[in-house]
């Protein structure tokens, strides 16, 4: 590509001339996404611009170049006395892929590097940051950045993702702070990504944030061999590698969930059964899920209430007004499933069941067998892509449980099972909806236990 062409494309993706001027005189040619991404970097400065810029998607598609090119030779180099946070969690060689990054990418740029720390002649500087653990970052959380640019996001938490904004803020004149992200499908900040990142920009209502997809096919400069080893992949792998598809995650178990299928407005028939599956929590959360099937079997998620650290007449309140919202009256549900603890007798014989029952809602224990749990919900979903039709639909009101599912992942100690995921401090990203979901889906078909207290016993077996 002539100098004039890229030129033209950089206008193109709208990046301002002065931008590329700077990749200009640092001998960078970035390709086509990564210009994109590197205009989103320059609204930023505005102030009704993003604040948050994602880029990657896939493997191979230059991410780290991309974001040391962005940062360093750009934000860097035309503001003086900078401050940035690079995070990056470390394998075997970590520190020395940040030895080839600096090679590969400031080989034109005049620079300083001491102990983890990038300066620049005009006082700017970027702190390296290797994690193993996310507590490791914590190491780096007491100063003030007036960026952050964090390489494999999905691998941290969202309540980690949240310390780290509380430490971006700035004073600079004409700058606005900002935060850089770059990352692949999978891992346990997958869910709080695409819901901020990816869901925003498919439906093309991004306002604070932006986001590039980028694969191995929009990169030029990766060798054939690594191409043709990301194309030879298949099932998940070659989706979550090579596509970036971010409704695949590494070791997804329900790799046939997809939302344009599963996901739609639910009108519940007037006769239709309908029971809920819960799951107590305190710390974590609780979570029920009003549940109906119709005539034919297709089995309907109407709602869901998800919250934690609350104390129980709230959450009976709440769980009153979820069904208020749907005209169901309390006597139309006719069980509720919940997981054994809540029946375990406290010392005084009370037990969280039976302080549910004192508040109107009646529990009974539902059928916890993980395994065939994870295989029921399997078989409800369905194979779109192979024209088995789905007989599980979920109201697009039930945000956590579509959360949830695609980031589920096989046990590698129980293939067959779900591995289980606790709730980060914050209550997020656990997997409660899916337990919910799945003593409620289990409930449908097998014959329930003795209430706790109050009301005759269930007789109901077979399907409902």
């Amino acid at each position: 590509m002539s100098v004039q062409a890229y030129i033209e494309a950089a206008r193109d993706a709208g990046c301002p001339p002065d931008q590329v001027r700077n990749f200009l005189r640092a001998n960078l040619v970035l390709t086509p996404p990564q210009l994109r991404a590197a205009a989103h970097c320059r609204q930023c400065d505005r102030p009704d611009g993003p604040t948050d810029v994602g880029y990657g998607g896939a493997r191979g598609g230059g991410k780290s170049h991309f974001w040391i090119a962005q940062a360093v030779c750009d934000d860097m180099i035309r503001f003086p006395g900078l401050k940035g946070l690079y995070l990056r969690k470390v394998g075997k060689a970590g520190k020395e892929a940040v030895e080839d990054l600096r090679r590969d990418v400031l080989h034109s740029t005049p620079h300083e590097w001491t102990s983890g720390i990038l300066k620049l002649a005009n006082g700017s500087r970027l702190i390296v940051g290797h994690f193993r653990n996310e507590s490791d970052i914590d190491a780096y959380l007491g100063l003030q950045y007036d960026f952050a640019l964090i390489e494999e996001a999905t691998q941290i938490s969202e309540s980690k993702r949240d310390k780290i904004n509380t430490c971006v803020r700035s004073a600079k004149p004409g700058w606005r702070p900002r935060k850089y992200y770059g990352t692949n499908p999978g891992g346990v900040g997958h869910s709080w990504f695409k819901r901020l990142f990816i869901d925003p920009m498919r439906r093309g209502k991004e306002r604070l944030t932006r986001f590039v997809q980028a694969t191995v096919r929009d990169n030029p400069f990766v060798n054939p061999e690594y191409r043709t080893s990301l194309e030879a992949l298949t099932g998940w792998l070659r989706k979550a590698w090579l596509d970036g598809d971010w409704d695949v995650a590494a070791g997804m178990y329900f790799t046939t969930w997809s939302h344009d299928h599963h996901v739609r407005e639910i009108k519940i028939g007037k006769h239709w059964p309908v029971w809920m599956g819960f799951d107590y929590g305190y710390r974590h959360n609780t979570y029920a899920s009003p549940q109906t099937i119709d005539g034919d079997g297709n089995v309907y998620i109407l709602d869901e209430h998800c919250r934690n650290r609350t104390l129980i007449p709230a959450h009976a309140k709440a769980l009153d007004a979820m069904l208020a919202r749907h005209g169901l009256p309390k006597h139309r549900i006719s069980k509720v499933a919940a997981g054994h603890d809540v029946f375990s007798a406290r010392p005084n014989g009370s037990s969280v069941a039976k302080d549910y029952a004192a508040h109107g809602w009646t529990l009974t224990e539902a059928d916890v067998d993980r395994i065939n749990g994870a295989a029921e919900l399997l078989k409800l979903l369905g194979d779109p892509r192979e024209g088995i039709e789905p007989r599980l639909f979920v109201s697009p009101r039930c945000a956590r449980l579509i959360e949830c599912l695609p980031t589920l992942v096989h046990d590698d100690h129980r293939p067959e099972d779900v591995l289980k995921v606790d709730a980060d401090e914050d209550g997020r990203n656990g997997d409660d909806p899916y337990d919910g979901v799945r003593y409620g889906v289990m409930a449908r078909q097998r014959k329930v236990g003795s209430p706790v207290s109050g009301g005759a016993r269930p007789t109901l077996t077979g399907t409902i």
